[in-house]
């Protein structure tokens, strides 16, 4: 069935900026006492919010870390993100072939509203994203939680009046499949590298090398 709405994730589905937060999240947490490769903060952080990061980051050092850390990360994210983000191959293309089909979509994403304004910005699609995005602090500040719960989905499947059985996910992270399939929503993922065993594992109906195979599906 042609899904109502179809929900993507942010950060390595339409932006590519994954690389860029796990290396200033490594150069961070280095520094506080736990040493790590910018690959290492992206093993242990995939998808994962800065506000379920902490007690991670705490027990490991061995103290609690300062009450402005996630302020402090978070603006070093933001600053990071405003430069040097792009966009995943052939994410563009996808969203106005999806908005040509006339199937509504929006955007669920474990970043804050501010990473995810100065992301779309610099990549040039806020036209496109402009009242879609639902982020994790938005949830958050209602009681909510982050992926992977299922709240960030609900909540952008509420927003548009969809029953979540009716939603289609895209997601590039165990953590996001987990919270879509929580949700109740039929989920894919998006591996580019080719390393789908993770996302299946976690419950991914199939797992996408290229955006278009999205296509595929909605056919």
């Amino acid at each position: 069935m042609r899904p109502e709405l179809i929900i993507f994730d942010c950060d390595g589905v339409i932006i590519d900026s994954e690389g860029i937060a796990s290396t200033i999240c490594a150069r961070d947490i280095s520094e506080r006492g736990w040493e790590m490769t910018a690959q290492q903060a992206q093993d242990y952080f995939l998808g994962m919010s800065i506000t379920d990061m902490q007690p991670m980051i705490e027990t490991r050092i061995g103290r609690a870390l300062p009450a402005a850390w996630r302020a402090e990360l978070a603006q070093k994210l933001v600053a990071a993100l405003g430069t040097d983000s792009k966009l995943i191959p052939g994410a563009r293309e996808m969203l106005e072939r999806v908005n040509t089909l006339g199937i509504p979509w929006c955007i669920a994403s474990n970043s804050s509203d501010e990473e995810l304004a100065v992301k779309f910005s610099r990549t040039g699609i806020s036209h496109l994203t402009d009242g879609r995005a639902y982020s994790a602090a938005s949830v958050i500040a209602k009681g909510g939680r982050a992926k992977p719960a299922p709240d960030l989905f609900l909540a952008a499947a509420a927003g548009s009046q969809i029953h979540p059985q009716n939603c289609l996910v895209v997601e590039d992270s165990a953590l996001g499949i987990t919270g879509a399939v929580a949700a109740g929503m039929p989920c894919y993922g998006f591996a580019p590298d080719g390393n789908a065993a993770p996302l299946l594992a976690a419950g991914a109906r199939a797992v996408w090398q290229n955006l278009s195979d999205l296509f595929g599906v909605l056919a």
